[in-house]
């Protein structure tokens, strides 16, 4: 559909004949007077989009920094596997799908950054990313005009995204930043969209794009919860919308209801149902065991089939001589695991670490044994012993014959608590190994179940209670997470299910019953989530950034160590000007105020553009501070590519402003200048960001053989900031 362009609110420059060429070519791009002066620049931007974004979109032919994760995710979509992620699933389903569709087989393992795709079908996985990434230019330039209605503004803020190095290395890879950012971008695009069409309400076009808008946003919140940010602007949008209806006497209180319900029905109800629709497809096709349903309840994970350290069908009931693993009962607890290392010097006793590991692993198994007396073999004719609520037992680590055993020691990390240990040889021990194990709300002498059963383990002697949470050990103990003997009973964290159970003289039963729906499954998916998120926290020696150092481009990110090099930085002339822009449109809302304050004359013309640029600036703005400053209050691991989405709308905005200064330029020159000024300094403008493009072009592209460290090096030449490690 064409433009209308005839909505410019920007002051049209008439056309002189005594004006060359080049100048009346500028004159007819500024005006945009004819739908096909618009496609035709529209078409050069998108032309220019896929030139830049699939050349050498092949390259480097392995693996790219977080390809390993979500190349490895869309694997396990396409074999069925379950896994563990702190991202909800849309995006990796489509990274799955990608793969599926283009004839990878998933069974390239993605180990590790550099493995080579040597014989691997990726290619189409990194196509249809860096497809949806490259839709974020022409979103820009249809953003940026239905705000403006200004060709110039539309061109100038699609340039800025298409020639900035940081944002075409990121969207060229296997990842979730081209899904997400296409989604953000598509929900403002919708909106805007759907605010054009307020003069046709309940129209076709009209819903169509109330729904595209609830469609894209659901999108952003279901491949990364920063979405979220999305749809408080979209949301802020439409209350402003509302209010402006409710402001309007002539319209009725029923007419406004009816705007507010169909908003809510396409931008609330939509979204919510598709947002649903997403994790019952994720929760349906992984029906297979894997690595990642260790981070979920024992109850969650007997609906999962085919992993040979879990059984689905067990004895329900516990008896003394069985072999079992033990879970945390808290959502996202993991599994009661030891090893042969000891605890270090200064951590407590020198035995055997006892930790939770969020895995299936054979050193997660424990021998129940009576407190006083070691079990018979299974071979053995001796009649069964269930274990009860209330008995004194012994748990002994099966790989290593140590038994589980507590002192007065304080744990290594938290002090108040008692430390835990292996101790002993060969399942001989001492007192301090007796532990009783209690069911919450049982009744007395109740057997003990598996998987139905919540359990506390009491010491014997100390009297405090088995514990585990999300603290992690050192190096020393493989950043597991501790377990403690906790003196409060009490505390949630110190329940337990039993997830295995091995005995073959009890009949094995299906546990399938105890299996939760849909909607417990999308609560604890949810949970298990959220704690992921607030536990990603730097490793010791890992490189990480901070948000202040993001819009001054202080630092990149390596992406590929290998050959060639990739890294991921912006384009200095973009990230710089884009401040310089910034502190323009806060300089111009100032001046603005203070002429009305003081009641100084402004022309019609000026006034109406003025107010478009500041009305389209300032929403930019809100879109900005909405995807940047909330990472200042988080307390996990932040990196530079979490800046991508705010640098959206920051790109926009500097597209917007410098216009409006163009624009204002020709009036403020010699008449005799006037003319040639903008054409001019917008030739420079492109000049300088074509170039530093060229210049800079080389970390998204690949650095082949070039060693910084030489003076004369082509790399060597670009570092213009000590802290830029490429």
């Amino acid at each position: 559909m064409a433009p209308n362009t005839s909505k410019s609110g920007k002051s049209t420059p008439k056309v002189s004949q005594k004006l060359n060429s080049v100048e009346k070519i500028f004159i007819k791009y500024r005006r945009c007077d004819s739908p096909q002066t618009w496609w035709i620049v529209f078409g050069v931007v998108c032309l220019l989009t896929a030139a830049t974004r699939f050349y050498k979109v092949g390259e480097p032919e392995h693996v790219v920094w977080d390809e390993t994760h979500f190349g490895k995710f869309g694997s396990w979509y396409i074999n069925r596997t379950f896994f563990f992620d702190v991202h909800p699933p849309l995006g990796k389903m489509l990274i799955g799908a990608f793969g599926y569709l283009t004839g990878y087989d998933g069974m390239f393992p993605f180990v590790k950054p550099g493995d080579s795709y040597e014989g691997v079908s990726y290619l189409g996985m990194r196509v249809c990313c860096t497809a949806m990434g490259a839709c974020l230019v022409p979103f820009a330039f249809i953003i940026v005009w239905e705000m403006t209605f200004s060709l110039p503004a539309a061109t100038l803020a699609a340039s800025l995204i298409l020639f900035d190095v940081g944002l075409l290395t990121l969207t060229q890879y296997i990842l979730l930043d081209p899904i997400l950012l296409f989604f953000i971008m598509g929900s403002v695009v919708g909106i805007v969209k759907f605010h054009a069409q307020r003069e046709k309400p309940f129209s076709i076009s009209w819903w169509a794009w109330l729904c595209f808008t609830g469609s894209m946003l659901s999108g952003s919140v279901s491949t990364k919860f920063v979405g979220l940010f999305v749809v408080i602007y979209v949301g802020l949008h439409t209350i402003k919308s509302l209010w402006d209806l409710y402001g309007d006497l002539n319209n009725s209180l029923t007419y406004v209801a009816k705007h507010f319900l169909a908003r809510a029905l396409g931008l609330i109800v939509l979204p919510v149902v598709l947002y649903f629709v997403y994790f019952y497809i994720h929760l349906t096709v992984l029906c297979k065991s894997g690595n990642g349903d260790g981070f979920y309840s024992s109850a969650f994970q007997s609906q999962l089939e085919g992993n040979s350290l879990y059984n689905a069908s067990m004895p329900l009931e516990l008896a003394y001589g069985a072999e079992i693993s033990l879970k945390n009962a808290r959502t996202g607890g993991g599994y009661l695991h030891s090893h042969i290392h000891l605890y270090p010097e200064g951590s407590g006793a020198r035995q055997q670490q006892i930790t939770t590991y969020s895995h299936k692993d054979f050193n997660n198994k424990w021998l129940v044994k009576k407190w006083n007396e070691e079990p018979g073999d299974w071979e053995d004719d001796d009649p069964v012993e269930l274990v009860k609520n209330g008995d004194l037992i012994r748990l002994e680590h099966v790989p290593t014959g140590r038994n589980l055993h507590s002192h007065r020691e304080p744990s290594p990390v938290t002090k108040r608590h008692h430390q835990v240990t292996g101790y002993g040889e060969n399942g001989m021990g001492d007192v301090n190994d007796v532990w009783r194990v209690e069911v919450v709300n049982g009744e007395e002498e109740e057997v003990v179940k598996t998987v139905v059963h919540k359990l506390r383990f009491v010491h014997y002697l100390v009297g405090c209670a088995l514990m585990s949470h999300n603290k992690q050990l050192p190096k020393w103990g493989f950043e597991q997470m501790e377990v403690t003997c906790n003196p409060n009973v009490h505390d949630l964290n110190n329940l337990w299910n039993i997830e295995e159970n091995v005995f073959p003289k009890l009949p094995n039963s299906s546990f399938e019953i105890y299996g939760p729906n849909f909607v417990e499954k999308f609560l604890e998916s949810h949970t298990v989530m959220f704690q992921g998120n607030s536990g990603l926290k730097p490793k010791e020696g890992e490189i990480t950034s901070q948000p202040w150092q993001w819009p001054i481009n202080f630092k990149g990110q390596h992406f590929s160590g290998g050959k060639p090099r990739i890294y991921l930085l912006g384009n200095p002339v973009v990230f710089w000007g884009n401040l310089v822009a910034l502190v323009c449109y806060f300089t111009l809302c100032t001046w603005n105020s203070f002429q009305i304050k003081r009641g100084y004359s402004i022309s019609p013309n000026v006034r109406a553009r003025r107010d478009k640029t500041l009305e389209a600036c300032g929403w930019l703005v809100l879109a900005w501070g909405l995807h940047y400053l909330p990472f200042y209050a988080m307390g996990r691991i932040l990196y530079f590519h979490h800046y991508f989405p705010a640098l959206l709308f920051s790109s926009m905005l500097t597209g917007v402003i410098l216009d409006y200064l163009l624009e204002s330029l020709p009036s403020m020159v010699p008449q005799y200048l006037s003319s040639s000024v903008y054409p001019w300094l917008t030739g420079l403008f492109y000049s300088t960001l074509i170039y530093s493009f060229y210049l800079f072009a080389p970390l998204a592209y690949g650095m082949h053989n070039l060693d910084p460290s030489f003076e004369n090096s082509t790399v060597h030449q670009i570092r213009w900031l000590d802290s830029w490690e490429f």
